[in-house]
């Protein structure tokens, strides 16, 4: 990093104000005094060199960063998208999990909201009034409310989900074939560990 200033600026430090007629510092005749330059300072470098931790944090960082922006963009988006349905980014995550599986019970989708049961009773109730999700007691159990999706929630979740794929394969123009390969094998193995927790 240091010497890639030097190199850039065209300095030595200590030495910048000794310039000979040419404009160069005294000693630089061309591109074999750099590189000596570069050898003998190779030690106080070495010591600046980050460690794996370092770099992982600030690989890190810039993808906390990159996300926020990539939420920020496909969140608002899908939230137009949404509000024609006046349906919101939680009703519509809770509308497309219940689309994948036939039935759940209200404390089956508490816990997969991350929500307290009269939280996600409170979510189901808004979708019932609009008519995407139903409830019913469990045969077995009267006390036990279940909840699945209508034929009017599923239309929903299949047109955002075309939308979605539009914007995505958009995305995905942008990239090289091995790219988006690499692009899907990253985001599966991200899915995967998320879905482990």
């Amino acid at each position: 990093m240091i010497c890639a200033l030097v190199v850039a600026f065209g300095v030595y430090p200590g030495v910048a104000d000794r310039r000979r007629p040419n404009g160069l510092p005294e000693g630089l005749t061309g591109y074999a005094p750099v590189s000596n330059f570069i050898a003998l300072n190779t030690g106080p470098v070495a010591a600046f060199a980050r460690s794996p931790t370092d770099e992982i944090r600030a690989d890190a960082e810039r993808l906390s960063h990159i996300i926020l922006e990539m939420q920020r963009c496909f969140v608002l988006r899908l939230c137009k998208q949404l509000a024609p349905g006046n349906v919101s980014f939680p009703q519509f995550f809770l509308l497309a999990y219940l689309d994948r599986k036939e039935v759940l019970t209200m404390s089956e989708i508490a816990k997969k909201m991350g929500h307290t049961t009269a939280a996600a009773s409170g979510l189901v109730a808004r979708l019932e009034n609009l008519r995407y999700v139903v409830r019913s007691a469990a045969r077995d159990d009267r006390r036990k409310v279940m909840v699945c999706i209508t034929p009017k929630g599923s239309a929903l979740v299949r047109r955002i989900r075309e939308e979605m794929v539009g914007n995505l394969m958009k995305v995905l123009n942008h990239l090289t074939p091995d790219e988006q390969k690499a692009w899907l094998h990253i985001y599966t193995k991200i899915y995967d560990y998320c879905q482990s927790k």
